[in-house]
């Protein structure tokens, strides 16, 4: 029993249609998810190390986790909880927030080339290259007709990494406006929460359904066979995790990365090492 949710199939996207409280693939109730996140830990830990280890012997493969979603959907507790079970050394996260005065000169993916992983790295974007087709479209902060060609770059962009090696997960954090507004009220009620809550969370609410239409949107034109999206229900915080843990475990399974062959001779090593005089 784990969590299996589906990549999205190819066509038009109706995320009302998409439950945001299901557990696809798990039966289990929240005690059972993080137990079997627990027990991914071992596992997942020892492929990410593989890859890292084949990186560092000059294979050019990575792996990059995209995390999109409305404010409080969970791209934190995700680091947290499930990027957080390997070893911090070969996993590279990058953060997008609003682009500077030096990221405004140049082609919106400029900056997102720059945040990519090494050969062998984990990288993760917490947001990505989609808030410049989605926050950009709602508040139109760009003219519709660079928000259609962004469309294409991004697919481009994406084809280039996969060929390139860098195997592209993509996760939409799927969570529900009520939701949403309970996760707020539990940031308000509690102090030690107050730095994450900022007033104009609830003006973008009022946004919701157009935040929605450009959702729909983005996961329809870049929804590709090289990079799938994949919408993890997220209301149930326990379920995101262990959900997105399975999708990068299998990932990884998938790659099936090997360590590297020694380039030097093991037993010499040895030997050396067995017969050399005693350090005083």
């Amino acid at each position: 029993m784990t969590a299996h949710p589906r990549a999205l199939p190819p066509g038009s996207v109706d995320l009302t249609a998409i439950p945001t409280d299901a557990t696809p693939g798990f039966e289990g109730n929240k005690a059972a998810g993080e137990q079997a996140l627990a027990e991914l830990g071992d596992s997942l830990s020892e492929l990410q190390e593989r890859l890292f280890a084949e990186g560092r012997g000059g294979r050019p493969r990575s792996v990059l986790l995209v995390l999109q979603g409305m404010d409080t959907s969970g791209k934190g507790g995700v680091l947290q909880h499930t990027v957080g079970l390997v070893d911090p050394q070969g996993v590279k996260i990058s953060t997008f927030k609003a682009p500077t005065d030096e990221e405004r000169d140049h082609d919106f993916l400029w900056r997102i080339r720059k945040a990519l992983p090494a050969p062998g790295y984990l990288g993760v974007f917490d947001r990505s290259h989609y808030e410049d087709v989605l926050i950009q479209r709602v508040r139109a902060m760009a003219p519709p007709e660079e928000i259609e060609r962004r469309y294409t770059a991004i697919n481009d962009f994406e084809k280039e990494l996969v060929d390139g090696g860098t195997v592209v997960m993509k996760c939409m954090l799927h969570i529900s406006a009520d939701t949403q507004k309970e996760r707020l009220l539990a940031r308000l009620d509690d102090p030690a929460k107050h730095w994450k809550y900022h007033p104009g969370d609830v003006d973008q609410r009022a946004l919701w359904p157009a935040y929605r239409d450009a959702y729909e949107i983005a996961l329809e034109r870049t929804n590709t066979e090289h990079a799938a999206w994949y919408v993890v229900p997220s209301d149930r915080k326990w379920y995101r995790n262990l959900a997105i843990a399975q999708l990068l475990h299998d990932t990884l399974t998938g790659m099936d990365p090997q360590w590297p062959v020694a380039d030097f001779d093991v037993a010499a090593e040895r030997r050396r090492l067995v017969d050399e005089t005693p350090i005083a």
